[in-house]
């Protein structure tokens, strides 16, 4: 077992895509963790299958190095504030974080949101400025932008004065000159041992932990991992279960296992200071204290901010349900979605008044998109509606959830995107031309006005624009935003799109199906031109005669239908739209199927 002056618990936080998880792998693999010849995959920690198609960070992960006698415990954080949660609960068991901060970009909105955690917890910071051998890197201007940054938020005389260390994460290069770097990262080992502190513990204490991150073995069930505030914690040892609504019932623990690389080493005892899993434990969540029987004392809850945006997921009703997903029933479903709250303290999920249908709550869109994602890989149907803000009362007052947006692009498309900021109620709070010509625009927008922009914002800038969000706060609700100014092209019977229907249909607007695709009555199979909705015929088949005219058989031209990954199809949705799920496709519909229906509902909401 370690003692407490020989361990050192770090988080390694940044904005998405600024290496954290490269970084990871380099001290990983300059540790030793890995044989010689041992094959080892880019990015190792992005474990997740989405993780890596996407490039990001989505959940925090843990493993662990040893230096000159020093455990390093290190865990690797999400950049992107959609999964703040994850960021906010890991900062109660670290001491300090490296914050990663890219040589070129600087500080990014994340950068602020990851790091007034870290502050608010009191943690000690690393400047770790990455990427340092890029063509257009600027270390002295970033350094400067970064104390400007802890100085905005409210950083102590003692976190201010931060050491920083210039890196190659890829090249696995670092040191504390800019112009001088060392083939290896033994500056920053160095730094992180000098500089950040040990656990502050009481190793001779009662046992004291709290779940802090949940892992899953298919031979050992749920793993709760979390870091031991007080006293030693062994295997087989009765321990209580104290939960946040102040109830408490006593478990033993199976196995304890510390971390080593990638791996979890089981240990007989784990003494204080020390981040472990153990097994056994049944159902403990999130934020629940493990005490010793004895003298328990639970430790405070994890407080996460609340969700901002919430849809609601029910039980497929289309005429394809059924049979394409393998739990298509509503306790299946229900079951997967508490048990996701469970594990992401970010999220909420509640029963409605249908027994069908359940409000699911989290922090964006992205954040909603992943669970979606995972679910459907997972075999689970469903039906998804459009992404709603959550309002609040505030002194009386309606409020609305309000995103700082920062922006770039080229002088050439500036305009196009102020107008599109504009109709979205957005407020212009900065603007800036750099040396190199491209545009810099901070905007405070009603996360109302964010539902469906990015593919807005993408055809504007041609794809050439960088948008980056953050979660501002509550504002005084705005008004009426006009954010999509198309309808949708639907299916009137059910059948299979022909040529033939589908080339009679382009010319409404853009498609979103090929020949020989299945569609049913009230599925939507593309984008009308005009802001109204429009029911065409896709399974037309031409009259067959006894005639041949000049150039009759002639093949008809498609243009390429959009293809629509599952974050565009969430965006597209009206409120009067469904996204139906399933383990093999997505199919966007209207949640009334027939003419009749969807008139009906009309009427109806008109009179209301």
């Amino acid at each position: 077992m370690k003692q407490p002056s020989q361990i050192r618990n770090i988080a390694i936080i940044a904005h998405v895509d600024h290496g954290k998880t490269t970084l990871v792998d380099a001290m990983l693999k300059q540790s030793r963790i890995f044989r010689e010849n041992q094959q080892v995959a880019e990015r190792v920690m992005d474990s997740n299958e989405l993780e890596r198609e996407r490039g990001i960070t989505i959940l925090s992960k843990n493993t662990a190095i040893e230096y000159k006698g020093i455990k390093i415990n290190i865990v690797d954080t999400p950049g992107h504030a959609d999964f703040g949660g994850e960021v906010e609960r890991v900062m109660n068991m670290v001491d300090g974080v490296l914050l990663l901060v890219d040589a070129v970009e600087g500080p990014m909105p994340q950068t602020r949101f990851v790091l007034r955690k870290a502050l608010e917890r009191g943690h000690k910071a690393i400047v770790v400025v990455n990427k340092i051998d890029r063509p257009n890197a600027r270390p002295d201007e970033v350094v400067n932008e970064t104390f400007d940054l802890f100085v905005d938020l409210g950083a102590t005389d003692e976190q201010a004065d931060f050491s920083v260390i210039y890196a190659s994460a890829i090249k696995g290069w670092a040191g504390t000159e800019p112009d001088r770097l060392a083939d290896t990262l033994e500056p920053l080992f160095e730094r992180i041992v000098a500089d950040l502190p040990a656990p502050d513990v009481d190793p001779s204490g009662p046992t004291q932990l709290q779940a802090t991150l949940m892992g899953y073995d298919e031979y050992k069930g749920k793993i709760v991992i979390g870091r031991l505030n007080s006293g030693t914690i062994r295997r087989n040892q009765n321990v209580l279960w104290m939960r946040a609504d102040g109830t408490s019932q006593p478990l033993k623990v199976a196995q304890v296992f510390t971390h080593r690389g990638l791996n979890r080493i089981e240990v007989e005892e784990a003494a204080a200071g020390d981040i472990i899993a153990l097994t056994g434990l049944g159902d403990v969540g999130i934020g629940d204290t493990i005490a010793d029987p004895d003298d328990p004392r639970p430790l405070p809850p994890i407080k996460v901010e609340e969700p901002t945006l919430r849809v609601t997921i029910g039980v497929n009703t289309s005429p394809f349900a059924g049979r394409e997903g393998k739990y298509v029933t509503s306790r299946k479903l229900r079951e997967r979605l508490y048990l996701e709250a469970a594990k992401d303290v970010a999220l909420r999920v509640s029963d409605t008044d249908s027994p069908d249908v359940f409000l699911v709550a989290g922090r964006g869109e992205l954040h909603l998109g992943i669970m979606i994602e995972n679910m459907r890989r997972e075999g689970y149907e469903f039906q998804v509606s459009k992404p709603e803000v959550i309002m609040k009362r505030i002194d009386g007052q309606l409020c609305e959830p309000f995103e700082t947006v920062e922006i770039e692009v080229t002088s050439e498309h500036q305009g196009a995107v102020v107008e599109l900021l504009g109709q979205r109620k957005g407020r212009m709070q900065d603007m800036q031309i750099r040396e190199d010509g491209m545009v810099f625009l901070q905007y405070l927008v009603p996360t109302r006005g964010l539902i469906g922009f990015r593919q807005q914002f993408l055809t504007a800038t041609r794809g050439e624009g960088v948008m980056n969000t953050l979660f501002a706060g509550y504002e005084p609700y705005v008004g009426e935003i006009q954010t999509r100014n198309f309808g949708s092209l639907i299916a009137w019977e059910s059948g299979v799109a022909t040529t033939y229907g589908l080339h009679a249909a382009q010319d409404r607007g853009q498609l979103f199906i090929e020949p020989n695709t299945e569609v049913y009555e009230g599925m939507i199979v593309g984008q009308h031109i005009r802001e109204t909705d429009l029911e065409v015929n896709v399974c037309k088949k031409k009259q067959l005669t006894n005639f041949r005219a000049a150039g009759s058989d002639e093949a008809l031209r498609l243009e390429p239908p959009r293809k629509m990954s599952l974050d565009d199809a969430i965006e597209y949705l009206a409120d009067d739209e469904l996204l139906e799920v399933t383990p093999v496709a997505f199919r966007l519909r209207k949640r009334y199927l027939t003419k009749s229906e969807r008139k009906r509902a009309q009427a109806v909401k008109k009179e209301g």
